[in-house]
């Protein structure tokens, strides 16, 4: 067998000897103290779109009941994705493992996340913990370690924005109204009416927005109609020294945003699979040269594209911190709030018009970085909006809870608990220096290259190497926005020569030390069978 089918192997037969008895006899005897775990995410949640984090757009469109994390609490300024898209990051979350350890390593192609693997949900419920999970799942099999569960259940498993399929508990339903708040609903129910109050709970809710295609709740359809939206500076980003990369991107604001992401209205002529067909043009690498107005200049037409994208995506986070508000009235009306863990996550970075993009994917700060605000006030030393700055990544999470449960972390897990660095314990000096990155899915849906890398608090080197080979390496500290590749500059071969060794460690310590034509090939294979 080959050494990337061990890999794959280890979430199938390997994994199946671990039963929910044997992670039980793992765990030591439980405290009463323990605290319950609110773990919230939600989808392509830029951290520039939090205004914790203090970017332009924090007086435009603030966050405040988000922000109540922080502000009793800390958030993390390198929180970095381990596979920057939806389903990949949410196995890393529940694993703890890099994706070819727990074997979903991409959302195309017939990938199905293998529950009978180990999952945080699965130890926190051995520990004694009343588990749930309500909306976004996108992993394309049925949810295990929780007590009560509540998922989209639509073809793909992204959810609608109303009225959204469900499934609960393996019987599938429909709920009329809008998604953001339908989840919270169901989230308060089980909260007030359906755990076990005699038990610490975790429940994971998840949010579909503010995901593709950004679609409102009524009440905030104007929101911001008075306001222009500013552009980031790399807005116009002519991808110069990175046109084998980012240059064929295919998720550009200028050409890449379906009639249906502007919410353009189709001729009253077209019905069923026509109709559906005009909307979704421009989506799958088409350049599109749709306009409002034909007299528009390509200018024009760029930024009205990307005021209206960007109003409908800051007007889905409105109903996100809406309901965030909600779970922490709730918290603190039944006198919960001060013994519950609260973490609030993006599932990754997301653009949004940075390079004039939007989507995540790559390895660029602004898909690589997680927002992550997370409140403890009992146990989180300094709390208040301290920044932790040390790089940390999502597979951090798993151990993360099981550590604030006093549940055993499993030795063969990739994270590390963030609690020393919550504490400020002494564990906090050694704190890793480097993070790793992996990405597989390619050319759908956005024509990005499968790459690796690794990040330094100053450095960043990446690898693209599925049908090019090429290298990029970007100074943090002298071009934040990784404007100028600067792989062959004479002045920085050390640092990279150390970078590559450093490479080459992480892929050994994360099971990824693969071949470049068995990296290939996981990316190959799956694209064969969507093809199929």
């Amino acid at each position: 067998m080959s050494k990337q089918n061990k890999i794959i192997a280890f979430t199938g037969s390997s994994l199946l000897l671990l039963s929910a008895n044997s992670i039980l006899a793992q765990q030591p005897k439980q405290p009463k103290s323990r605290p319950n775990i609110l773990f919230i995410l939600s989808d392509d949640h830029a951290r520039t779109a939090i205004s914790a984090y203090g970017s332009e757009l924090s007086k435009i469109a603030p966050t405040p009941n988000i922000d109540k994390i922080a502000q009793s609490g800390v958030l993390f300024s390198n929180m970095l994705c381990t596979n920057a898209i939806s389903g990949p990051s949410r196995a890393c979350l529940l694993t703890g493992k890099f994706s070819t350890a727990n074997g979903f390593t991409q959302n195309e192609g017939g990938v199905i996340f293998d529950g009978l693997q180990p999952t945080v949900s699965k130890y926190l419920q051995a520990a004694g913990y009343n588990t749930s999970l309500f909306g976004k799942w996108h992993l394309f099999s049925d949810p295990t370690g929780f007590d009560y569960w509540m998922i989209h259940n639509n073809p793909g498993q992204q959810g609608t924005y109303w009225d959204p399929i469900f499934k609960v508990n393996g019987k599938q339903e429909v709920r009329k109204g809008y998604a953001t708040d339908l989840t919270a609903d169901a989230a308060l129910d089980w909260m007030d009416k359906g755990r076990d109050k005699s038990k610490p709970f975790c429940m994971m809710l998840n949010f579909k927005a503010p995901h593709r295609p950004w679609e409102p709740d009524i009440k905030y359809e104007h929101l911001f109609d008075d306001i222009t939206i500013p552009t980031p500076e790399t807005f116009d980003d002519d991808y110069s020294g990175r046109e084998l990369t980012l240059g064929k991107n295919m998720a550009t604001i200028a050409y890449h945003l379906s009639r249906n992401d502007l919410k353009m209205t189709p001729p009253d002529s077209l019905t069923g699979l026509k109709r559906e067909k005009w909307l979704s043009w421009g989506m799958l690498g088409e350049r599109q040269h749709v306009s409002p107005n034909p007299n528009m200049s390509d200018k024009e037409l760029k930024m009205w594209k990307f005021q209206k994208y960007m109003k409908d995506y800051l007007r889905c986070v409105r109903s996100v911190d809406d309901n965030v508000g909600r779970m922490i009235d709730y918290l603190k009306k039944n006198g919960l709030y001060e013994n519950t863990l609260i973490i609030y996550m993006g599932d990754q970075g997301f653009y949004l018009g940075e390079h004039g993009l939007f989507d995540k994917r790559w390895m660029y700060e602004e898909s690589l970085q997680m927002a992550c605000l997370v409140s403890l006030p009992n146990s989180i030393k300094d709390p208040g909006m301290r920044t932790i700055p040390q790089l940390a990544m999502n597979v951090d999470i798993m151990p993360t809870l099981l550590d604030y449960a006093n549940a055993k972390i499993p030795a063969d897990v990739h994270g590390e608990s963030l609690r020393p660095l919550l504490e400020q314990t002494p564990k906090a000096k050694k704190w890793r220096k480097s993070a790793y990155y992996q990405y597989f899915e390619y050319p759908r849906y956005h024509n990005v290259q499968p790459h690796y890398g690794v990040r330094t608090e100053r450095y960043k080197l990446i690898h693209f190497y599925y049908d090019v080979d090429v290298w990029e390496f970007y100074d943090l500290k002298t071009d934040k926005n990784e404007l100028k590749n600067q792989y062959n500059n004479p002045v920085y071969q050390k640092q990279i020569a150390e970078l590559k060794k450093e490479i080459v460690r992480l892929q050994k310590k994360y099971q990824d030390d693969i071949t470049l034509q068995q990296r290939r090939e996981i990316t190959t294979k799956h694209m064969r069978q969507y093809e199929e």
